[in-house]
C-alpha cells in the first residue's frame, strides 16, 4: 500500500508540470551582477534604449534610431537625416557612457550583498546612487525623443506613428517592424 502511494505522488509530480515550482529568479544566481542580465548589460553598453524612453515614443516623441530606420518609408530628406543621425549619436555616446556607470554602480550594490556584514547606510548609499545613475540614462534618451519632433513635419509624426502600429486597434496584433516581438507585448500587456 505503501508503495503505490509513493507510485502515485511520483507520477503526480512527473505528469502536472509546474506542480512543485521554484522561484522564477531559478538560474539567475549565477549572474555576475543579479539584477541584470547578460542582454540588458549588452543593451546597457550599447546605448539602447532598454524601455527607458517608452513614455516619449508612445507620447508622439520619435526615437531617432527608429526615424533613421524608417527613413526611407517617411521620405527623409539628406538634411533631417543628418541632424536625426547627429542627434543619434550624440544620445548614444552619451547613454553609452552613463550605461556603463550605472552598470558599475550595479556592481557595486552587487559586491555589498555579498559582504558578510553590510550596513543599512552603505546599501542605502549604493541603491540611491544606482537609482540617480539610472535617472540620468533614462533622461539621456528621453531628451533625445524630445528633440525629434522639431526635426519632422506633421506628416511625418503621423506617418511614423502609423508605422510603428501606434494607430493600430489592437497593438498586440500589429508588431512594428523593428521592435522585438516578446518586448512589444510585454510594453504592451498582451499576455
Amino acid at each position: 500500500m505503501h508503495l503505490s502511494r509513493y507510485l502515485i505522488i511520483s507520477l503526480v509530480f512527473l505528469i502536472v508540470p509546474g506542480f512543485v515550482s521554484g522561484s522564477e529568479y531559478a538560474g539567475q544566481d549565477s549572474r555576475r551582477i543579479k539584477s541584470l542580465s547578460k542582454q540588458d548589460i549588452e543593451d546597457i553598453k550599447q546605448g539602447r534604449g532598454w524601455g527607458l524612453a517608452k513614455p516619449a515614443e508612445l507620447n508622439g516623441l520619435p526615437g531617432p534610431i527608429h526615424l533613421l530606420e524608417l527613413q526611407d518609408e517617411l521620405s527623409l530628406s539628406e538634411d533631417q537625416i543628418i541632424k536625426i543621425d547627429s542627434l543619434y549619436q550624440s544620445m548614444n555616446f552619451d547613454a553609452r557612457k552613463v550605461g556603463a556607470q550605472y552598470i558599475e554602480r550595479e556592481k557595486e550594490i552587487e559586491q555589498l550583498l555579498t559582504q558578510p556584514s553590510i550596513s543599512e547606510k552603505a546599501l542605502a548609499l549604493a541603491v540611491r546612487s544606482a537609482a540617480e545613475t539610472l535617472a540620468e540614462l533614462r533622461l539621456t534618451h528621453l531628451k533625445a525623443h524630445l528633440a525629434t519632433p522639431s526635426l519632422l513635419t506633421e506628416g511625418q509624426l503621423i506617418q511614423y506613428q502609423v508605422l510603428r502600429g501606434y494607430q493600430a486597434a489592437d497593438p498586440c496584433a500589429n508588431i512594428p517592424a523593428g521592435h522585438d516581438p516578446d518586448m512589444w507585448k510585454r510594453h504592451n500587456q498582451c499576455e
